[in-house]
């Protein structure tokens, strides 16, 4: 049998500290209550006791004396409480609140010869009130302050819960890759201000925001400059290659010279994509035919299937760039058979090799990574996640269950259009 599971809000700092700082204060109210409660009602009582023992004292010596009893004394009056009753039947005297005619009242009772007990008897009622009354007044007492205390804890932690709340969407942002995300904490501005742990934490990340931003664009001006320095003698040893005697071995200084060259353009598109500086040429495009020509250029076996075809708002060239580098990888470094399908605003790409390693599942493509002794996935993947958060798509990597790797990109759904519709077509 599951177990319900609280609400969400339930699990913030708020929530904890308004029910922490309640529990408290009602425990600190029924202790303050009690103490007050007993000390006043043994106050109450005491008072009432010594005034009926020395009431009792009074009527004795009257009826040791002979003399005529009281109305409000008496032998063996009726509505005794018989364990007082008992109690002045061995010889002994006492007191006790108990009820006449529905009333509160203070019994004393005291021996009086033959196995008898003379008692006598007054109102209560006054005093059973008045403890009434205090109690009342603890507990709306306890109420106002346990309401008054609660909303002023609620408060002064809700202005620590911002402060948080703002640190930590700060934080998603430069893990999404805002690295000029910063919080400006005042008191983390504010060396002269007292500084709390939340001005701390804040601190911290602005610097280390700060950091991590200086050493990413020491990198990217360095692979930028790297790439764009080999750009010229790779043009001239392209050109030299060229030149080479027909032979196994020009062939193989040509396809090194073409790798090379491969691999600094996309230093410079890794470069340019990290620098954020891409910029968006928006067409109607319908996305079958676009995905089959991606597939003739490829030069590969790989299967096209069109669920539902539609057209898409999308820079062409782009979309082009991330489904080349999608097929291509999946013929690389996965098995036949490749398929590529079309569902919608959704392309799938799926092999049926061995999968992404486990790596790249969980925290995306990873710049030339290798895991025992395996052959990495070089650039291709990253710049195909680049390009896709350029066209504002996801692009997503996973293993299927009966085996291969599956990356699926979902395009934006602003300007889809079902083909055949208005400036649809086919």
């Amino acid at each position: 049998m599951r177990r319900p599971r609280l609400p969400h809000w339930t699990a913030t700092l708020t929530w904890k500290a308004a029910a922490f700082i309640a529990v408290m204060c009602c425990c600190l109210v029924a202790l303050l209550g009690a103490l007050v409660h007993v000390s006043v009602t043994e106050q109450t009582v005491g008072e009432a006791r010594d005034r009926a023992l020395g009431r009792l004292a009074d009527v004795t010596a009257a009826y040791e004396a002979g003399d005529r009893l009281p109305p409000d004394a008496g032998v063996d009056p009726p509505g005794l409480p018989p364990r007082l009753r008992e109690l002045a039947a061995d010889g002994k005297r006492g007191t006790m609140v108990g009820e006449h005619d529905a009333r509160p009242t203070m019994w004393a009772a005291g021996p009086a010869g033959g196995g008898r007990a003379l008692a006598v008897q007054f109102d209560y009622a006054q005093g059973a009130h008045a403890i009434d009354a205090l109690d009342r007044a603890i507990v709306w007492s306890s109420a106002l302050a346990i309401g008054v205390t609660l909303l002023v804890g609620v408060f002064a932690v809700n202005r620590v819960t911002r402060r948080l709340h703002a640190t930590a969407r700060v934080a998603r942002r430069i893990s999404a890759g805002d690295l000029d995300a910063r919080v400006n904490d005042p008191r983390a501005q504010d060396p002269t201000r007292p500084q709390d742990e939340v001005a701390a934490v804040a601190g911290a990340l602005d610097t280390m925001a700060s950091s991590l931003q200086g050493k990413l664009l020491s990198e990217q001006r360095f692979t930028a400059d790297v790439a764009h320095e080999l750009r010229t003698p790779l043009t001239g040893l392209h050109a030299a290659a060229e030149l080479l005697p027909p032979g196994r071995p020009t062939e193989l200084v040509r396809d090194r010279v073409a790798t090379l060259r491969t691999l600094t353009e996309d230093l410079l598109e890794i470069s340019r994509l990290d620098a954020r500086t891409e910029r968006l040429e928006l067409d109607s495009e319908p996305l079958a035919p676009l995905a089959e020509r991606v597939v003739r250029a490829s030069g590969t076996d790989t299967e096209v299937r069109v669920v539902r075809g539609v057209r898409v708002e999308t820079d062409r060239r782009r979309l082009e760039r991330v489904l080349g580098n999608l097929v291509a990888n999946a013929h690389k470094h996965g098995r036949g058979p490749v398929v590529l399908t079309l569902d919608g605003p959704v392309v799938t790409v799926r092999d049926h090799g061995d999968g992404y390693p486990g790596y790249l599942v969980e925290h995306g493509p990873q710049r030339f990574r290798t895991e025992g002794g395996t052959k990495g996935h070089g650039l291709g993947l990253t710049i195909a996640l680049g390009q896709a958060e350029v066209l504002g798509a996801r692009l997503e990597f996973a293993n299927a269950p009966d085996g291969g790797a599956v990356a699926t990109l979902t395009l934006p759904q602003d300007g889809l259009r079902e083909p055949g519709g208005p400036d649809g077509g086919a």
